[in-house]
């Protein structure tokens, strides 16, 4: 008779657990490991593959700056070539004339510089009576002189410019304080 009873009840317990598994159910530790080592080597993978494209970046970056500094004077050297061409064809003439070499010194020296030119090299040539600019000039001696003190009365060499960047000053003499 219980079985009976029992059948006919169906707000027992054991009936409870047999209708649970209907309700979604809480993934299980080895589950939730296998999730968690299929994420990890996804983002292992992703972590190596973006290693190796900053390598290649870091190489290839490497690779332009060599190219850069070897072929870096390729233009100047270009604008060169004609110059020493022009020396050379000086020195074949068997019987030069005083006349006919410094012609062909001043179509040198214009070759030259325009060959500066093209490639932005600039003098530096201080007048008389200019402010000595120690970022562009060398003052080797302070003289005597009837203008204002530290300025420059004579230009020893003329200095030279890249871009921006100095590359020999200009050096110079100075007016002494009076």
């Amino acid at each position: 008779m219980q079985d009976q009873e029992n059948q006919a009840v169906p707000n027992q317990p054991a009936d409870a657990a047999a209708a649970a598994p209907s309700t979604p159910a809480e993934p299980t530790l080895e589950e939730q490991l296998a999730s968690t080592e299929a994420r990890l080597a996804e983002m292992h993978d992703a972590f190596m593959r973006a290693k190796a494209d900053g390598e290649n970046i870091r190489r290839r970056a490497q690779e332009d700056v060599a190219k850069a500094h070897k072929f870096a004077v390729e233009s100047f050297a270009e604008a060169l070539v004609p110059v020493k061409d022009s020396l050379e064809m000086a020195l074949a003439v068997e019987a030069p004339t005083i006349e006919s070499l410094k012609e062909g010194v001043e179509m040198t020296l214009k070759q030259l510089s325009s060959a500066f030119e093209r490639n932005r090299l600039v003098e530096i040539l201080p007048e008389q009576g200019d402010k000595l600019d120690p970022m562009k000039h060398q003052a080797v001696a302070v003289v005597p002189a009837e203008q204002e003190a530290n300025t420059v009365v004579s230009v020893l060499q003329k200095g030279y410019m890249i871009a921006d960047r100095l590359l020999r000053p200009a050096i110079v003499t100075t007016a002494q304080a009076k």
